[in-house]
């Protein structure tokens, strides 16, 4: 009689994070193709995986919404401090390279 979920709903292919991975070592690639350097692809790639990373956490977050179970949110937890911490390596590496 009370209508609820009747089982876990689809899983949904990471199509934005991979683009967004993808366009980060494209742009890499062109940069070093017009001879801007390692130190400007190193940068590009960065930014892709940080791009790639905050639309994991956002799918994680619009997937996560309701909470129920302790699994739910320690999972939810590991990815939010991954992502931080990827994060702020990247951020680190980008201010090593601008020096």
């Amino acid at each position: 009689m009370g209508e609820g979920r009747k089982g876990p709903s689809p899983e949904v292919k990471p199509f934005l994070p991979d683009s967004a991975l993808f366009a980060g070592y494209a742009v890499a690639l062109a940069c070093l193709a017009q001879g801007h350097g390692v130190r400007a692809a190193r940068l590009r790639v960065a930014e892709g995986a940080v791009l790639a990373l905050s639309f994991k956490v956002a799918a994680a977050l619009l997937k996560t919404v309701e909470l129920h179970s302790w699994e739910q949110i320690g999972m939810f937890s590991i990815v939010l401090t991954l992502r931080v911490v990827l994060k702020q390596l990247f951020a680190w590496e980008r201010e090593r390279l601008n020096r």
